[in-house]
């Protein structure tokens, strides 16, 4: 789990470093750490899965803010929970694309929640962006997680566990 903990923060770091594009929408990220949230959700099980995204997010807390920790834990949890209950309800096998753009799209949602109790309801406005950008990302990280899949059980030796 530390190792998995520590590739999570050295893909946020990596990502922190890429420029903004301007022509993206505010709050566009690519969620490079959700990759090793997926594969330990997926190889390790659901319990662990949501352990990576609370530490996920007391990282957030400790090197961010308190707002943004709020925001990385609603969106992580929820997508935890969305994309394991998708895989029991519906044995999706191997298929981390569609898990992927599931757990993507309840990330955007319990961030969406997360900011109307903060903010309005106006941010429901923000709503078809936030579909856009969790089905794209969701793709992007699913093919990037059954790319780099083999390497990680390479690098830890992880076993399969059952959920």
């Amino acid at each position: 789990m530390g190792m998995l903990f520590a590739m999570a923060m050295a893909l946020s770091f990596a990502e922190s470093l890429l420029p903004v594009f301007p022509m993206l929408p505010p709050g566009f990220k690519l969620g490079l750490s959700n990759i090793i949230t997926m594969y330990t959700l997926f190889i390790l099980g659901t319990k662990k899965g949501f352990a990576i995204a609370v530490m996920k997010s007391v990282f957030v807390l400790l090197t961010r803010a308190p707002m943004a920790a709020y925001l990385s834990l609603c969106g992580g949890i929820l997508s935890v929970a969305a994309m394991a209950l998708a895989a029991k309800l519906r044995p999706l096998g191997e298929d981390y694309m569609l898990l992927s753009v599931i757990g993507a799209l309840a990330h955007n949602l319990g961030q969406l929640l997360a900011s109307v109790t903060y903010t309005s309801t106006v941010m429901f406005y923000y709503l078809p962006v936030l579909v856009v950008s969790g089905v794209v990302m969701g793709i992007i990280t699913g093919v990037v997680l059954k790319v780099v899949m083999p390497y990680i059980n390479k690098i830890g030796a992880f076993p399969r566990s059952p959920h």
